[in-house]
């Protein structure tokens, strides 16, 4: 079993009484941030210590906990070795380290007792702790739960944090340098809101620009740089921006059966990047149940827009091909994106909003029907190619 070790006692240099822990960092507060990327390493365990619980700190906790994960509070080394259980691997994040899942990872991948991530003592920064050859912590250690075992043992005036490094050092733990990458990503401990701020926008901006679809990452990610972050710091909920996704996605359909199909597309896709922009922001602040609504609410909208597109073209020309090829199109963009499975899923293939992108420029040339027949055929390459690589996984 994998379990975390966090902490709650520092307060931050800028904001006299407020724990570094509960700062605002990326839509959450900086320990929510740090239990997310243990949960995604399978941790089942977070014991959090404290030196006294704030009303924020209070609140973080109770979220943490809707996560499905085991969470514990402790004040001293001697109630953290009781919370643990003997077998399991423990991961320490240091107080106000903000890391990557990725970093994470790098550490629970060796194979020894103990392991440091480190960076040369020469280039580190300032409070960094110090762990012999040259080298200072980073952050980020796996340990085996006898140490924390031993600094209970010790007098209680003894800082766990700082003892549970000094004899996993002792115990000539594995040293594992900080990826160059984890630094440009923003790797760090961080004790001032200002700085905190900052490097929560850069990791708000770097959620969608990973993302695999190329609409998410063309299109989307580029609004959501400029727009997330504005949005993180003055506390828009999620369905607030879903909301006006959806009311410009009814407008845009309004539009299309208006006989404006080019520009009824257009506000239609700014919809779904509304709704893109909500789901992603109900993620960062762990509201799931949102983010899912409206991530189907995008392939809804897009549906939707197909449907009323092919019935614009039957109602002006009264040709049936219009209906018959936006409902061949969405029977198959449905099935692509059930065969499409995420960690499976190439950059190229369709999704919902990059179908109306797709037909958007027939629409500008009034030639709307072969659009629909190109996005028809973009999806057919896509469910071709997402069965055949699920056939390869077999």
């Amino acid at each position: 079993m994998l379990s975390g070790l966090l902490f709650a006692i520092d307060d931050a240099d800028d904001r006299p009484g407020r724990l570094t822990a509960t700062l605002p960092f990326a839509g959450v507060t900086l320990i929510e941030y740090q239990a997310r990327l243990l949960i995604a390493a399978g941790a089942a365990q977070v014991i959090i210590v404290v030196a006294r619980l704030t009303p924020e700190l209070l609140g973080a906790i109770a979220r943490i906990a809707q996560r499905g994960v085991v969470v514990d509070t402790v004040r001293s080394a001697v109630e953290a070795a009781e919370k643990l259980h003997p077998l399991s691997r423990l991961v320490v994040l240091a107080d106000g380290l903000i890391t990557t899942e990725e970093t994470i990872a790098l550490v629970l991948r060796d194979t020894g007792h103990d392991a440091l991530m480190v960076v040369p003592e020469a280039g580190a920064e300032a409070g960094l702790e110090r762990v012999g050859g040259q080298m200072a912590w980073a952050g980020v250690a796996r340990v085996d739960p006898r140490r924390v075992a031993e600094v209970a043992a010790l007098p209680r005036d003894y800082d766990l944090q700082s003892t549970l490094l000094r004899l996993a050092a002792q115990a000539h733990a594995t040293h594992i340098l900080l990826p160059a990458e984890a630094e440009k990503a923003g790797h760090g401990i961080v004790h001032r809101a200002e700085t905190l701020d900052a490097r929560g926008r850069a990791v708000v901006a770097r959620l969608v620009s990973g993302r695999r679809s190329w609409f998410d990452r063309y299109v989307l990610a580029p609004v959501a740089r400029f727009a997330l972050p504005r949005l993180v710091e003055r506390a828009v909920p999620a369905h607030v921006a879903g909301g006006v996704g959806v009311g410009l996605a009814a407008l845009g359909m309004v539009l299309i059966l208006a006989g404006l199909p080019a520009l009824g597309l257009f506000v239609t896709i700014a919809g779904t990047l509304g709704l893109g922009l909500g789901e992603t922001l109900a993620g960062l602040r762990d509201e799931q149940q949102a983010a899912r609504a409206q991530s189907a609410a995008i392939a809804v909208v897009a549906a939707l827009a197909i449907g009323a597109l092919g019935w614009q073209y039957y109602r002006v020309a009264g040709d049936e091909l219009g209906p018959m090829l936006a409902l061949m199109l969405v029977i198959l963009g449905i099935l692509a994106e059930r065969a499409g499975l995420y960690r499976f899923r190439q950059r190229w293939w369709a999704s919902p909003p990059a179908y109306l992108l797709v037909i958007l420029p027939a629409a500008l040339l009034g030639i709307g029907l072969w659009g629909l027949a190109l996005a028809g055929i973009y999806a057919i390459a896509t469910l071709a190619s997402a069965i055949e690589t699920l056939r390869a996984q077999v």
